[in-house]
């Protein structure tokens, strides 16, 4: 890295003064010198568990996977930097960790959030540990996409309060389809999910555009038996031949 450092210094003062390829330069630059400075980072300082918004963060070992920080959205360099992972478990965290989702077995991954970050991102977390959630309230919201608008949000992320607009400026609003709030693209990544009501209410699987939060909320929810289906919604038990089946 410093010999790498040297030679992009030689680099922008051989080129054009102003030209792009000199700004391409001088951010690469600034690229290298940050990943310098996070090689310096004692890793081996930090501690193995860390608690914070009820998340159970867990030290990762594994070097060679890439991730996403849930926390600063910029990729995870396993080799260079120190990265947790919550996964909720007072023991020894899995040796390869995975995301729940809805369409795969549940019971094969931990109860976990699985939220990821580096360890500069920790103590910066704004979101509450969605496993904890599960476990204090597990009840879906049944109301399609219950919109409410961004002014009475303040014009501001529903998760980490950033500035956000329709317009993009100073940052784009995305809506969660499950919760109908809307949230800046650090805490919405237009991950999709099935959401409970309206499969509930139109019997509509097709995947929609959720926050991170959501989608593991209902990554966590998807095998708790907590739909009293002939309660919430009985006629449909007359236009699916499945449920009929089923009754």
């Amino acid at each position: 890295l410093r010999r790498a450092i040297e030679e992009c210094k030689r680099v922008i003062l051989a080129l054009p003064e102003h030209s792009e390829r000199q700004k391409d330069a001088v951010v690469r630059l600034i690229h290298l010198r940050l990943k310098l400075q996070e090689l310096k980072d004692p890793a081996e300082d930090e501690p193995n568990i860390r608690v914070v918004l009820e998340h159970r963060f867990y030290k990762e070992k594994s070097k060679s996977v890439k991730q996403m920080c849930d926390k600063c959205s910029t990729i995870i360099w396993g080799l260079i930097q120190t990265w947790y992972t919550c996964t909720g478990e007072s023991g020894t965290p899995p040796p390869r960790p995975c995301l729940p989702h809805p369409h795969t077995d549940p019971h094969l991954c931990p109860p976990g959030c699985y939220y990821r970050c580096h360890s500069k991102c920790l103590p910066l977390v704004s979101r509450p540990c969605v496993r904890a959630q599960v476990s204090h309230q597990a009840e879906y919201q049944l109301s399609i996409c219950p919109e409410s608008g961004l002014d009475s949000q303040d014009y501001r992320c529903a998760e980490c309060r950033a500035p956000i607009s329709l317009r993009g400026v100073p940052s784009e609003a995305r809506q969660c389809d499950y919760t109908g709030l809307y949230y800046c693209s650090s805490c919405h990544w237009n991950d999709l999910a099935v959401v409970p009501a309206r499969a509930i209410h139109n019997w509509d699987f097709e995947p929609r555009k959720v926050s991170r939060c959501s989608m593991r909320y209902l990554a966590l929810m998807v095998s708790r038996p907590v739909l009293k289906l002939r309660e919430i919604n009985p006629l449909l038990f007359n236009y699916v031949e499945e449920l009929v089946e089923i009754r």
